[in-house]
């Protein structure tokens, strides 16, 4: 089992239960050269850690946007070789940002084995104040759980920081993107939308209006999320250097 370090000391069976695929498909994956190999251990058993971990959520990530493993292996190919983990979540948080929502149905022994560790009743009442699941009306139903956020919500989980806290930085978060999205949202109907109705008679101009909207909100949120780490940064080492 995980230790809580960055240690691999992941199976192969808690990678693709943690993953929520099979470890046929992570061996597969393996020889695809879409994963990096294994630590190999004591009795020549392999170990995986988080790197492991979050490459498999990508990878999982972008087949949902229909790649083919071949695109999805030169995709791979582009990244930098040293990606750390957290460097692949924020990758994977961009993908699946302009994808559907999607949700999965588990159960509690389901969903303890995606989080890769035992959930206290305090543990999923967090995870559903955070809005990574909702919890079944009946005991013993299974709970609705959003896939692209229970990573996140298990790890906020050790966090030093008051359940409180999180929820109102989330507040935050929530209130400033919305805001973000309203302006952004005005901006493309004056300059773009409403230009655009007026030549709605120009083959040329709808096709590159239909090759915007396609475009245009993963270029968006790669921009906001770029933008909000350098400003967190600056903000950061202002507020702790100033003391």
């Amino acid at each position: 089992m995980a230790t809580g370090t960055d240690e691999p000391t992941l199976t192969v069976d808690e990678l693709a239960a943690r993953a929520g695929v099979t470890v046929r498909t992570v061996r597969f994956y393996s020889t695809r050269g879409l994963l990096p190999p294994p630590v190999i251990g004591p009795r020549r058993v392999g170990h995986y850690g988080p790197d492991h971990l979050s490459r498999l959520a990508l990878i999982e990530e972008l087949q949902q946007q229909g790649m083919t493993l071949a695109a999805i292996e030169r995709y791979l190919e582009q990244l930098p070789p040293d990606l750390s983990a957290h460097d692949l979540a924020i990758h994977r948080a961009l993908v699946a940002s302009w994808a559907p929502d999607r949700t999965e149905e588990l159960s509690r022994a389901e969903l303890e084995r995606r989080a890769g560790r035992a959930l206290s009743e305090a543990d999923v009442e967090r995870l559903a104040a955070m809005g990574v699941l909702v919890r079944p009306q009946e005991p013993g139903g299974r709970h609705r759980v959003d896939a692209g956020l229970l990573r996140l919500g298990v790890e906020l989980l050790d966090v030093p920081i008051a359940h409180e806290t999180i929820l109102a930085a989330r507040t935050v978060l929530l209130e400033h993107t919305r805001a973000a999205a309203q302006e952004m949202t005005r901006l493309f109907k004056d300059e773009v939308w409403n230009p655009y109705r007026e030549r709605e008679g120009d083959p040329e101009h709808v096709a590159a209006m239909k090759s915007l909207s396609a475009d245009m909100q993963p270029i968006v949120v790669q921009a906001l999320v770029t933008a909000f780490q350098r400003s967190l940064k600056e903000e950061l080492r202002a507020a702790f250097t100033a003391e």
